[in-house]
């Protein structure tokens, strides 16, 4: 039950980030749209297809994303290399 809670809050927070901006929407960027990928980031899950079709669209934001403070924990964390993975996707090297 505590795992699931602090999944939970961990969730609203990179929610909270990614509304508070970061990466640029006119440089194609939006890390909102990869707030479908969250059970699969903070859990572990297997992806949605709806998570792997905004993180091939967001590929080339991902290096941009590791280096945001905010964005980092969640792109550079042990589940993000299976999301990846998962959804057929090489490991960007930044």
């Amino acid at each position: 039950m505590a795992k699931k809670m602090v999944a939970l809050l961990m969730a609203l927070v990179l929610v909270a980030a990614m509304s508070a901006g970061g990466a640029s929407a006119a440089d194609g960027c939006d890390p909102e749209s990869l707030s479908v990928c969250l059970p699969s980031l903070v859990s572990g899950s297997k992806p949605t297809d709806a998570c792997c079709t905004n993180l091939h669209a967001q590929q080339g934001c991902l290096c941009q994303y590791a280096k945001d403070p905010k964005y980092s924990k969640y792109i550079s964390g042990p589940n993000a290399r299976n999301t990846l993975t998962s959804c057929g996707m090489a490991i960007p090297s930044c």
